[in-house]
């Protein structure tokens, strides 16, 4: 994301939007309170959507989940045009081939050993319910109408729609080490961590895990996708190191990107994407769960950009299109986790405390000189804790010291993998190009191509 130069009242305006939130918050829990009888009585928990059904709803509720399925396909191309979009053109190339090959790795490790990882089955788990594993690659009748998991639409439909989800993980980790890092390391570090570490964790809640049986809740993924691919992201940004010139003479030097008009695009898909990220979590399509998760998911989405909004405004002094373009995703990764257990008032208070919340990450993250490009660490792991936790507070019969149990547990593996995987690849294959391949682009040095070979001398200035 774009940055400004911060002041000496820099701390300051910090604490005056602190203060902003805190108002917010206080009279927010105080509404809820009184709104809480008048929450939609339709929605009701994950356990409980799946039952039998007729073969006419079995063909809808199959039919739904696809369409979900490619609603969260696009969000790749979402993510993308955000990325490349937010750095410079002399190195487009190399993150679109990046975001490209992510869902192959993704759907083609899945396949082999992911799905039965995450979900191995009551009766394959080796420790206890800490991890568990159905075997390689996958399977069914030839009709494809047995999942042990989801009985409502097809096997084949299960994998590919939680498949989708594999990927997302890695394309977190991608936008906060972009413009540095060796193709290749990147592809290794990638290939390991959507192959191991996102399903055995996940199995922890979606596979029936440990977490599931204390009653932890993260509808969609806002721990068990975001913060996944967040805690990752903030270890490969802190060890491969900011770009060259980012941070000068004890100050921020901004390095803006090259094309805004694509990085909305790529929002716009994302949020496009979402109703199928969060709508096909339902595992249903049962009208009232899909429609109150598309509108809590909306609300939070529109908050999150008017938060933003603010709270650059106020921290910048001038209204900033990149933070509230993270705004919308900070309020779509916060409602991920409770979209179907909190109330469309809750939900406006999620997406905007999660977008004044991305705004304040973004500036501190940079003081802190953890130079992320495109605020990922930012809008995936501080506002996917953020939903984690306000599922706690806002959500129908959940618990805050479950819900922080969940956060910390994904963090300590999470953090600890990411380390052992990125130190490997260091050690083995480097993690960072040379000085001369960073100043000329990765596009020419890891790919002898251009993005724009026509203007690219104008491009790169």
């Amino acid at each position: 994301m774009s940055r400004y130069a911060m002041g000496n009242r820099w701390w300051r305006r910090v604490g005056m939007a602190s203060l902003l939130i805190w108002v917010v918050t206080t009279r927010g829990l105080a509404q809820e309170a009184v709104e809480a009888a008048s929450a939609p009585i339709t929605t009701v928990a994950l356990e409980t959507a799946q039952a039998p059904v007729s073969h006419e709803m079995f063909t809808v509720n199959n039919t739904w989940m696809m369409v979900a399925t490619f609603l969260v396909f696009i969000m790749h191309l979402g993510f993308a045009t955000v990325e490349s979009g937010l750095n410079r053109a002399k190195n487009a190339v190399n993150i679109l081939f990046k975001n490209t090959m992510i869902p192959a790795i993704g759907l083609l490790t899945y396949a082999l050993i992911g799905f039965n990882l995450m979900y191995p089955g009551n009766d394959n788990w080796i420790l206890g319910k800490f991890l568990g594993f159905g075997g390689f690659g996958i399977g069914t009748d030839a009709a494809g109408l047995t999942s042990a998991y989801n009985p409502g639409y097809t096997y084949w439909t299960d994998f590919l729609f939680q498949g989708m989800f594999a990927a997302t993980a890695a394309t977190v980790v991608s936008g906060a080490v972009c413009e540095r890092i060796k193709l290749k390391s990147f592809l290794v570090f990638a290939t390991l961590y959507v192959a191991l570490i996102y399903p055995w964790v996940g199995s922890w809640k979606w596979g029936g895990g440990w977490l599931d049986g204390m009653g932890f809740h993260d509808f969609a993924g806002s721990t068990l996708v975001h913060s996944v691919g967040g805690w990752a992201a903030l270890i490969g940004a802190i060890m491969v190191g900011p770009r060259m010139g980012k941070y000068t003479n004890g100050g921020v030097r901004p390095i803006m990107g090259h094309n805004i008009p694509l990085v909305v695009i790529g929002v716009f898909l994302l949020w496009l994407g979402w109703f199928g990220f969060n709508g096909g979590s339902v595992l249903s399509a049962e009208a009232g769960n899909v429609s109150f998760v598309l509108v809590t998911t909306s609300l939070a989405a529109s908050a999150g950009a008017v938060g933003a909004m603010f709270a650059s405004w106020l921290l910048q002094k001038k209204p900033d299109l990149t933070m509230v373009l993270n705004g919308i995703l900070a309020g779509l990764v916060g409602i991920t986790a409770g979209a179907d257990v909190v109330s469309a008032p809750a939900s406006v208070l999620i997406g905007l405390l999660a977008g004044a919340l991305v705004v304040v990450s973004v500036l501190t993250m940079d003081r802190l000189r953890v130079d992320d490009p495109v605020g990922a660490v930012s809008v995936h792991l501080v506002c996917g804790v953020w939903g984690t936790l306000a599922v706690g507070i806002w959500g129908r019969g959940k618990s805050f010291s479950t819900q922080l149990i969940g956060v910390v547990a994904y963090g300590v593996v999470c953090v600890i993998a990411a380390l052992i995987f990125f130190g490997l690849v260091r050690a083995l294959m480097g993690l960072r190009v040379s000085a001369e391949e960073e100043l000329s682009g990765l596009d020419i040095g890891e790919h002898g191509m251009e993005a724009y070979p026509d203007f690219q001398g104008f491009l790169t200035k």
